[in-house]
């Protein structure tokens, strides 16, 4: 029943180049980069392997500095899901769930990922999982001001009564009539940038060829809905934590507040 937590980390972004190694500043003022935050936080879930898995000698070099495994893995993968799919393909032993913990997403709580490995382990029958966090006025707001402004954002999605994905995209989806009050709850969700995988459905993703939608929103979680192979949406709580991911350059002033503002060192 053992858990893999990877980390994907390219030097290359498109969007932002030099990403994991940007600095953020904590509520005590210290500053540490992208990647530690993002492997302290999957090092904070507990009971899981964690390892950092990356092309670039910048990023593995710090990423050692500071106490993490790295895997080296090929400058071809075109994605975090097809990195995952190199480190385990080179394990010793296949884990029962790999978990990516996207290494922009330094704010994700730790019951993110244990509630995500907790739906999948519950539904058998699917083989990727992937959480949702229900957003209120604010973070719909925020998530509508990058789209105002041209930014690629934060992604939302939209599922069945199962839990089964419909779609996500960049865009924010559904169509909604109306405003929202800043603390009132909304009828979109957004999707947090964890996935978990079993096995036998990581190694068959690597092999398929991006897909059209895949490539047009950016989203490597597209790649399975239009094999037809279904993504089971798993609802979390944010239980007092506000979520934000680093997509662009100013959201490091929008992550460093909120830090400040939850007293995250």
């Amino acid at each position: 029943m053992s858990v893999l937590i990877v980390i994907p980390a390219r030097f290359a972004s498109t969007r932002y180049p030099g990403k994991p190694l940007v600095e953020l500043r904590g509520a005590d003022g210290v500053a540490k980069s992208l990647i530690r935050r993002s492997w302290e936080a999957a090092m904070a879930v507990g009971g899981a392997r964690v390892v950092v898995a990356t092309d670039d000698t910048r990023i593995a070099d710090h990423a050692r500095g500071f106490g993490a495994e790295v895997a080296m893995t090929p400058e071809q993968c075109r994605n975090g899901t097809e990195r995952c799919a190199a480190v385990v393909a080179h394990l010793g032993s296949v884990p029962e769930i790999v978990v990516n913990l996207q290494g922009d997403a330094p704010l994700t709580p730790p019951w993110f990922v244990t509630d995500l490995i907790a739906g999948l382990r519950a539904a058998p029958e699917m083989g990727v999982a992937t959480p949702v966090l229900r957003t209120d006025g604010a973070m719909l707001e925020g998530l509508l001001a990058d789209r105002r402004a041209g930014r690629v954002g934060g992604t939302t999605a939209v599922f069945g009564t199962k839990g089964r994905a419909l779609y996500f995209s960049k865009e924010v989806i559904p169509y909604r009539g109306g405003t929202f009050a800043p603390e009132a709850i909304t009828p979109v969700w957004h999707h947090v940038g964890v996935y978990a995988y079993r096995p036998d459905a990581l190694a068959a993703y690597a092999t398929w060829d991006e897909g059209t939608l895949e490539r047009l929103e950016g989203l490597e979680q597209l790649r399975f809905l239009e094999r037809g192979v279904a993504v089971l949406c798993v609802p979390v709580e944010a239980r007092g934590r506000r979520f934000w991911e680093l997509n662009n350059p100013g959201d490091v002033a929008v992550i460093e507040t909120m830090m400040a503002e939850m007293g995250l060192e």
